[in-house]
């Protein structure tokens, strides 16, 4: 049996709007479309690519359901800022212990996030250190004015991944956003000190690039979240008894 026969039968089990789908999703790809660009009309696609409008109306249902597109108000189809991500893609909110899957959620971040700061100092190009060094002062303006600063503590640790360079850090982005937010939900913004401090300091090692001390305060920063985490646990048992 070859790739083509393979091929057929994908095909023929797939419905209208499926490969409707994916031929949206080829023509994304082929043109090099960003989340600037506008999807050609209902009726362009429909006869680009030979089939009904509401069949077309269907596909883009699909991949806007799917991130890949997203709808703008009085302006039309446009494709997504990060097409194919989702806000929660392995179901970390349901978890029943958000605690336990903090924990765990550490445990993995500490192996990895330390690596991804020391890729960041030895491949971000200028513009990504800019837009680094603004996340860093934002979250810090948030913090000292007594804000929710989770949202752009968020946004640092995006843009620490995207300075790596690296196609593949990306797509982690969603798991790191909802540890981070996770963690000052659960730490109740106790680490202000703390986050000022070692947002700083990995801000510095990366743009210094000097890799391995950026490396060693991520994993520091981390550290602080771990500790914290498992004082919070140490107070709330008692009040479970």
């Amino acid at each position: 049996m070859n790739e083509d026969f393979f091929e057929t039968l994908q095909t023929k089990e797939s419905s209208l709007p499926e490969r409707t789908a994916e031929q949206i999703s080829r023509l994304i790809v082929e043109r090099q479309l960003t989340h600037e660009d506008k999807l050609p009309s209902e009726f362009e696609l429909a006869e680009m690519l030979n089939v009904g409008r509401g069949t077309v109306r269907e596909g883009v249902k699909l991949l806007v359901a799917r991130n890949v597109l997203e709808i703008r108000r009085g302006k039309g189809t446009y494709i997504a800022q990060n097409p194919g991500e989702v806000p929660d893609p392995l179901g970390f909110a349901y978890y029943p212990d958000q605690f336990r899957l903090a924990m765990d959620l550490l445990e993995v971040r500490g192996q990895v996030e330390p690596w991804v700061a020391r890729a960041a100092a030895e491949r971000a190009r200028e513009d990504d250190l800019k837009v680094l060094r603004e996340t860093c002062s934002v979250v810090e303006q948030d913090i000292l004015a007594e804000r929710d600063h989770s949202e752009h503590d968020v946004q640092f640790h995006v843009a620490i991944a995207k300075c790596t360079q690296n196609l593949v850090v990306p797509k982690l982005i969603p798991i790191i956003t909802y540890a981070v937010t996770l963690f000052v939900s659960l730490t109740e913004s106790r680490l202000k000190t703390e986050t000022l401090v070692g947002h700083r300091e990995i801000l510095d090692a990366i743009c210094d690039r000097d890799g391995e001390r950026a490396a060693k305060e991520m994993a520091q920063h981390i550290e602080y979240n771990r500790v914290m985490l498992e004082r919070i646990l140490k107070e709330r048992k008692p009040e479970e008894h």
